[in-house]
């Protein structure tokens, strides 16, 4: 069943009780406030209270200086907004020490036959990119049927023993590479009726976008533009739409080309923005992997901060009182 977490969908077996909840959120014996639709629960029911399906929890704790901002994937917070991809550097060393640079937690592989190292010959991407240090999300990045995706998402699973989360991406074309939505649509249902927490690319259809919210995927990536083409946010009014309808976090993924459009996607209050050719095809890599890392952050304060009303004429920003007439 489907319930709602501090906001996000989560996936619960039956009869599951708030207590259990809060022991999967690995909060038990902490010191924490449950809300159940809007009622406050003693900590002594916690055991005895089931959830039902559509059911809303607020989960709060105490943190020091003010609450920090980060967004959550999966039921696991990360401070970097800014998600990085493996391809397309020149080594394993300038693909280590961009993703270095940008501060990312996030970080995408494709699942190839050689990509991660099973041909002796050459390094292992795991072993420079560790799972240790970072959250690894497999991605079916050339994958054109729904059929491929999913049987690269199990194969995924295997090769990381056990790994659940995963980005969905299935292709129309090699020209566009834009989403082929039915195929997207149906290996969506097939992965998350087998338990995987999908991060799916789409296009920035707000319909779309919510039908893949419905079927139950963790976070949600409309492009910014073609994959590759580092053309920025075409349909801005689109990417707001789909957030102020999201209940799951939105990630915009593919076409960024610079650190301004970053920053535009994150004053449209996106929770993150995924790249890579952005990085690793500019004339210095690591030092753009570094203008994206404060692009996401100026972005988002500016997104915080709440910009000023747009007018049509001036408005003095000197009061034109006392003025020498």
């Amino acid at each position: 069943m489907n319930v709602y977490v501090n906001g996000e969908i989560k996936q619960y077996a039956e009869n599951m009780t708030v207590a259990g909840i809060v022991d999967e959120l690995g909060l038990a014996n902490k010191r924490i406030a449950v809300e159940l639709n809007k009622e406050i629960l003693p900590f002594n029911q916690y055991a005895k209270i089931n959830v039902n399906p559509g059911d809303k929890l607020e989960v709060v704790q105490a943190i020091g200086g003010g609450q920090e901002d980060s967004f959550a994937v999966a039921g696991k917070q990360y401070k970097s907004r800014l998600l990085v991809g493996t391809g397309k550097y020149k080594d394993m060393q300038e693909t280590r020490l961009a993703i270095e640079v940008s501060g990312a937690e996030i970080v995408t592989v494709a699942i190839r036959r050689t990509n991660i190292g099973q041909n002796p010959d050459e390094p292992n991407l795991l072993e420079v990119i560790s799972p240790d240090k970072y959250t690894i999300l497999p991605n079916t990045a050339g994958c054109f049927t729904a059929d491929d995706a999913v049987r690269t998402c199990r194969l995924a699973r295997e090769l990381l023993g056990g790994h659940k989360l995963v980005k969905l991406e299935v292709l129309a074309d090699q020209k566009t590479l834009l989403p082929e939505i039915v195929e997207t649509l149906a290996a969506a249902e097939i992965l998350v009726k087998e338990g995987f927490d999908v991060m799916v690319y789409t296009n920035d259809d707000p319909i779309i976008a919510k039908r893949l919210e419905e079927i139950g995927c963790v976070a949600v990536m409309p492009l910014a533009a073609p994959i590759g083409s580092g053309l920025g946010v075409q349909n801005p009014y689109n990417i707001l739409t789909i957030v102020e309808n999201a209940n799951v976090p939105i990630l915009v993924d593919a076409g960024v080309g610079t650190a301004s459009d970053a920053a535009v996607a994150m004053e449209l209050g996106c929770d993150g923005v995924l790249m890579n050719t952005a990085i690793a095809v500019a004339q210095n890599p690591i030092l753009m992997a570094s203008a994206m890392k404060k692009g996401i952050q100026a972005g988002r304060e500016a997104f915080l901060a709440g910009r000023m009303p747009r007018k049509r004429f001036a408005s003095a920003s000197s009061p034109v009182d006392g003025l020498i007439g």
